[in-house]
């Protein structure tokens, strides 16, 4: 049996919801890190131009694609655009896969919802552009649409979900109603209404779409929290889950890995099955 003491040491309660979504503050030298992206970026198109995809990029590799991942940026959908994101394809492309990096409409010119459609179209034109088995990814904000995308309520169509042969979140926020009460909801203006309807951990999951969580084991409590709870309900609804915990990788650089061919990360997103 426990103590009261040890009973106290094992609860998780929030009291200060800013700081448990800001990630920034806690990352050493986080200010250097968008000129780094952005960077790497402009280096990686520079080598390897790529086709406009509205207002994102669509990179191929050399000879035929074997399938098309899309990696959709982060940024708590009011920040960025996928130049600065570029150089994650180089792992997927180094496999020979396409890789398309959507752009939407951010916050608050565009409310969650329009920009969880936005996506959905965008993965349509650039899936009519690549054919085979499709992989869908996301950073942050973006691995809550990566995951919004395999909803069971026809945000894709069938034919096109029937394509998805892996969804990898990376990250994601799942669950909306912890950021209606941050200071960042007078932009993104998330109400209950919303957050039912697109939280992915409160939807049904498409089945038989192999979804892994993937998430750094130096990040903050709450986006570990997050991405164990989408695996969690997931499962429970039958969709086959894993959930990925990287070891010392913060918000920041946990995505650093899809840059590389042979990485975990990169393999798992890419494998079929």
């Amino acid at each position: 049996m426990f103590c009261a003491k040890e009973e106290r040491a094992m609860l998780y309660q929030v009291t200060d919801w800013d700081d448990a979504y800001a990630n920034a503050a806690h990352i050493p030298g986080a200010e250097a890190w968008p000129d780094r992206w952005t960077e790497a970026a402009a280096t990686f198109r520079a080598a390897h131009p790529p086709e406009a995809l509205g207002t994102g990029h669509l990179f191929r590799p050399q000879g035929p694609a074997r399938g098309l991942v899309v990696f959709i940026h982060g940024g708590y959908w009011m920040r960025f655009d996928p130049s600065v994101w570029s150089h994650l394809a180089a792992g997927p492309l180094a496999r020979g896969w396409a890789v398309a990096m959507p752009g939407y409409r951010l916050a608050p010119q565009a409310r969650i919802g329009d920009i969880t459609a936005g996506i959905a179209d965008a993965i349509a034109t650039a899936a009519a552009r690549v054919e085979g088995p499709l992989a869908i990814s996301g950073h942050s904000a973006g691995g809550h649409l990566a995951a919004r995308m395999i909803c069971d309520d026809g945000t894709l169509p069938d034919a096109l979900a029937g394509r998805i042969t892996a969804c990898v979140p990376i990250s994601g926020l799942c669950d909306l109603r912890p950021l209606m009460q941050t200071a960042m909801n007078a932009t993104l203006r998330i109400d209950a209404g919303e957050a039912a309807s697109e939280s992915p951990a409160l939807l049904r999951p498409r089945t038989g779409i192999p979804v892994t969580c993937w998430v750094g084991g130096a990040e903050r409590p709450e986006f570990l929290r997050q991405s164990r709870l989408l695996a969690d309900i997931w499962a429970g609804l039958g969709a086959p889950t894993d959930c990925v915990v990287d070891p010392g990788r913060h918000h920041f650089d946990v995505i650093d890995a899809l840059a590389q061919r042979d990485s975990a990360l990169t393999r798992r997103l890419t494998r079929l099955a």
